[in-house]
């Protein structure tokens, strides 16, 4: 299942609320605000840091370059829009808003 979370986790709950449901080989892919969650050294960066080794997660680099965010959490991947099709071709979707 490919999960999509493209709200700010700062402002939102969506991720929190998907990596409740998250299982073992899921994909979660980070995208417009989403991106946020990526920064090291956040109060949200330790949740990823927890799912990283149960799922894939993706981010979106255009958005990671519209906000500034350089420095991320290690072991997640860079994808562009291109990527984002795919994933989404290969996976069912979940959307959490």
């Amino acid at each position: 299942m490919l999960h999509t979370v493209n709200k700010s986790p700062f402002q939102n709950g969506a991720l929190a609320d998907c990596a409740r449901f998250l299982q073992p080989g899921d994909v979660l892919l980070l995208l417009e605000d989403g991106v946020f969650a990526c920064q090291t050294g956040t109060s949200h960066s330790a949740l990823l840091e927890k799912l990283l080794p149960q799922v894939e997660v993706y981010a979106i680099r255009a958005d990671l370059k519209a906000r500034a965010i350089t420095q991320l959490v290690p072991g997640i991947q860079i994808t562009d829009y291109a990527g984002f099709v795919d994933l989404v071709e290969k996976h069912k979707i979940h959307s959490w808003l």
